[in-house]
């Protein structure tokens, strides 16, 4: 078994146990042994880095074996400069997940560690799957965990967020694998990804195939105007719930993206680049404005990852260096930034059990320690130089004015709105005067969660002052990938 199946298969493996012996009363063996799946998992990630060949931009840590010979589907796994760093991003949010669940999960314990691991080994299958129909399983297969994790841990309207995050994500998806079986037999009976990417097709059957797949990959990124399940789910998921689904899950969709339309589609894609480049300026200046007037604090986060998501789309579809590479190093910052983001909302929530803004006031004044690291986190929200979260939206910005100089003023505009949203929202829960008695009774952070707090501060600010080894990893196959685009793909 290569390093990427083990990545895969190990916390599925440590999940099933947990959902098999897993009870209630022996909730502290269960929260230690999830510990040890999650922490097992990220181990087995790191020879990932360690023994990636920085100068190509090919395939490495390749696995490849029959899987349904009838059809020629393979069990073929890899990973390039692409999608390496998401891999140990997943299994580092999952250990964060663990530890946030500790002592706030009372009931059903095992259930709710175990459908985290498993979901955690099924997004790494996303990143790693190189078989189309492998590919598709696996995305699919992660609606399941999550259908579950908010439908019951989730909040009064948990049943309504579980099934409009379902179906929204599920139908979006049939287009896509109608696109996979059309694929198959254009290629000669073969589901393998990178062959795909060398098929000479025409224009019209290019523009079909984007459509079917931005039909897929726009709703989990998710784009405007099918973005309306991502706030229902974050506020009804629980908070380890609404980590996983801000820090990797929306990430699925954006890498499909990088997988599927860009390099099967070239053509269709610069056809159409004026379309997703529109829907994602729509999304950065609208939903910027929708968040400023949220009342609620994850409803005002989840439209936060709905606006820097569209820097990630924006990125993708200006083909140039700085764009593509400075939206993957979005969707890797925005993972530790929306991360932290939710953390700190429910470490709120659990003492207070409120979201609402207005419910808050001066928590400065009873949790110091914790309000370091929760403006530290809304600083890397809004972009500030030397966090994770400045980085990518700097090369998004610089690539876009590379495109076109108003459109890099329009997406340079929309870190004012950031701005705004977030710092309003630090000023009237964090500063100020002690407000009612729920904040005068606060308590500040105990160990575990300034643990989980710490790793993150620490990754924000890695990645915001240090983000080479990220760009190192991935520029040759960002410079591949453009090459590939730019080279027309229509017979003839």
């Amino acid at each position: 078994m290569g390093l990427l199946s083990m990545a895969i298969w190990l916390p599925v493996a440590f999940g099933a146990l947990l959902l098999a012996v897993g009870r209630d009363e022996n909730a502290r063996v269960v929260r230690a042994l999830a510990l040890v799946g999650a922490v097992a998992s990220f181990v087995v990630t790191l020879p990932l880095i360690a023994g990636f060949d920085n100068a190509s931009a090919g395939m490495q840590f390749v696995e490849k074996m029959p899987w349904i010979e009838r059809f020629n589907v393979h069990y073929h796994l890899g990973v390039d400069g692409l999608s390496l760093w998401f891999v140990p991003l997943t299994a580092f949010i999952t250990i964060i997940v663990v530890i946030a669940g500790w002592e706030v999960i009372q009931e059903r314990v095992a259930q709710y560690m175990g459908a985290f691991l498993i979901l955690s080994g099924l997004m790494i299958g996303v990143f790693s799957a190189l078989d189309g129909l492998l590919f598709y399983v696996f995305f699919e297969a992660t609606l399941i965990p999550m259908y579950i994790i908010i439908g019951v841990w989730g909040g009064p309207n948990r049943v309504y967020a579980a099934f409009k995050f379902f179906l929204y994500t599920l139908l979006g998806s049939l287009l896509m694998l109608i696109a996979l079986v059309y694929l198959y037999f254009k290629s000669g009976g073969s589901f393998d990804i990178l062959a795909w990417h060398k098929l000479p097709l025409p224009l019209d059957a290019q523009t079909l195939l984007f459509f079917a797949f931005f039909a897929a990959f726009a709703v989990k990124v998710p784009m405007w105007p099918v973005h309306t399940w991502l706030p229902d789910a974050h506020v009804e998921a629980p908070t380890g719930g609404s980590v996983v689904l801000a820090a990797i899950m929306l990430k699925l969709g954006a890498y499909g993206f990088l997988r599927f339309s860009l390099p099967i589609a070239p053509d269709a894609a610069r056809e159409f680049d004026w379309f997703v480049i529109t829907l994602s300026l729509v999304a950065v200046l609208y939903i910027g404005l929708v968040a400023l007037v949220q009342q609620d604090m994850k409803k005002l986060v989840a439209y936060s990852s709905i606006a820097h998501m569209g820097f990630v789309t924006l990125g993708f579809f200006m083909f140039n260096e700085l764009g593509v590479a400075g939206g993957i190093v979005q969707m890797i910052s925005h993972g530790f930034v929306s991360g932290a983001m939710f953390l700190c909302i429910g470490v709120l929530y659990d003492r207070v059990h409120s979201r609402d803004i207005a419910s808050y006031g001066g928590v400065a004044n009873t949790m110091p320690v914790f309000t370091a690291f929760a403006v530290l986190f809304a600083m890397a929200n809004c972009g500030l130089p030397g966090t994770a979260g400045f980085v990518g939206e700097w090369m998004v910005i610089l690539g876009a004015v590379q495109y076109n100089f108003w459109i890099g003023l329009l997406a340079a505009t929309t870190l004012v709105f950031g701005a705004a949203y977030t710092l309003w929202m630090v000023k009237r829960v964090y500063f100020g005067d002690v407000a009612n008695d729920d904040v005068k009774a606060l308590t500040d952070i105990n160990g575990r969660e300034f643990l989980m707090l710490a790793i993150l501060a620490v990754a924000v600010l890695w990645m915001g002052l240090y983000p080479k080894p990220v760009t190192d990893a991935m520029n040759p196959a960002v410079t591949e990938l453009l090459r590939h685009v730019a080279a027309s793909k229509i017979p003839g």
